[in-house]
């Protein structure tokens, strides 16, 4: 299984890191998933997916994952 949430598609980060020499290393942050299953109240359905933490919290702001497919239609077009 990939590293990406599956709802907002993002991946993990990629960047240096610099030591007091200014020497440059590569460095990567993983991403915080987690796998959820999510009740859809609209369609009455339950869908396991892998979702990062901010997703997650975006899915409870929102009040679902029906609303935030139809608030998050550019994604998923």
């Amino acid at each position: 299984m990939s590293k990406q949430c599956q709802l907002t598609g993002r991946k993990r980060l990629v960047g240096h890191k610099v030591s007091h020499s200014n020497i440059k290393t590569k460095k990567r942050s993983q991403l915080n998933l987690k796998t959820k299953k999510i009740f859809d109240s609209e369609s009455g359905e339950s869908v396991r997916l892998r979702v990062s933490a901010k997703a997650i919290r975006s899915l409870d702001k929102v009040g679902g994952l029906s609303k935030y497919l139809k608030k998050n239609k550019r994604l998923f077009a």
